[in-house]
């Protein structure tokens, strides 16, 4: 649902609650409907679709996650504007397992758009430096992981940094691995 629909209705049913109240002398039910005038202006700040999306992230349930955020076809006309770090976050997380390629450039752009928690960017930060180090850029994938540990306040990340911490100490298989065969090829040809 376009986000300005849900303003709208907030809208008349504000309106319906004053009718109701002022000529009606309905005051309770005037009361009741300003009430109901809530939900569509929390919908607005917060849409239903991410925030199902992280209930059943919460859940572990990354399938159902990511049916919810298929949800939103357009989310520049769906969300409000602090919610688009949020949906780009959110799909990174959920295609990390299968589409890891993807997931750089969605938590780029999470954190481009910003991200309100502090601990939501120490994991797009965390996720930027394990891109990194995968692609073989241990200087940047340094100074993200330091970016991660300074974010991560509530030391919620400290085993996942410690652990990406001690890959990048490891020396890099590609450079190090030789195959016995290659050394015999000259004799053969």
């Amino acid at each position: 649902m376009n986000k300005y629909i849900k303003i709208v209705i907030a809208a008349v049913l504000i309106l319906l609650g004053l009718y109701m109240m002022i000529f009606t002398r309905s005051l309770g039910w005037g009361i009741v409907i300003f009430l109901l005038a809530a939900l569509p202006i929390l919908l607005f700040i917060k849409n239903e679709y991410i925030l199902l999306a992280f209930w059943q992230l919460r859940k572990q349930n990354m399938e159902k996650a990511a049916k919810w955020l298929n949800g939103i076809t357009n989310y520049q006309a769906q969300l409000h504007k602090s919610q688009y770090g949020y949906f780009h976050y959110l799909q990174g997380l959920t295609q990390a397992q299968e589409h890891p390629a993807k997931v750089e450039p969605l938590m780029k752009k999470a954190l481009e758009y910003g991200l309100n928690m502090k601990h939501d960017r120490a994991m797009a930060t965390l996720n930027l430096a394990a891109a990194a180090i995968s692609k073989g850029r241990k200087q940047e994938g340094q100074k993200l992981l330091e970016e991660a540990k300074r974010l991560d306040t509530a030391g919620m990340m400290t085993d996942q940094i410690k652990m990406m911490k001690d890959q990048l100490k490891m020396p890099s298989m590609q450079k190090h691995m030789h195959n016995p065969n290659m050394r015999q090829r000259g004799k053969f040809f």
